[in-house]
């Protein structure tokens, strides 16, 4: 059976990290920093509205020459977020990931924010899947050896 993205929350806990569009980059790098996260949210309250990660900073901010203490997240960040629910399969958010080109899909249940999948979250379930399957196959083909 797939796994679902309910699933990778499950194990790994659906914190979020968010700043305002109105904070800066050097803000933005420091949460990420300090959290060991490589992409926030950027919410309007409780309205997602965009996200902010590694990637944008590399190429929004250091290839245009911009400084982080001066440039507001909301004039880099990505606007259309993609954005999953928690009953999504692990291979449908890989996909969705592969065709997009996005390493980071936030989790929305019933309108809110319940977290964000990574394409490493999503790779790590997919080789916990084959592990369990390899460590089923194993069992069957020992135990039909024994008789």
């Amino acid at each position: 059976m797939a796994a679902t993205v309910q699933q990778i929350l499950q194990n790994k806990g659906g914190s979020t990290y968010s700043v305002a569009p109105e904070s800066t980059v050097l803000q933005a790098l420091q949460l990420m920093a300090d959290k060991n996260v490589s992409a926030v949210l950027v919410m309007e309250g409780q309205r997602l509205v965009g996200i902010f990660t590694e990637r944008d900073y590399a190429r929004k901010v250091v290839l245009r020459g911009l400084a982080s203490k001066d440039t507001k997240v909301g004039d880099l960040m990505t606007q259309n977020v993609l954005t999953v629910s928690p009953a999504h399969s692990v291979d449908d958010c890989m996909n969705i990931m592969t065709n997009n080109h996005v390493r980071h899909l936030p989790v929305v249940s019933g309108g809110a924010i319940a977290g964000i999948i990574s394409i490493g979250d999503a790779v790590k379930s997919v080789m916990e899947q084959q592990q369990a399957t390899i460590d089923q196959l194993s069992g069957y083909i020992a135990g039909g050896m024994s008789t």
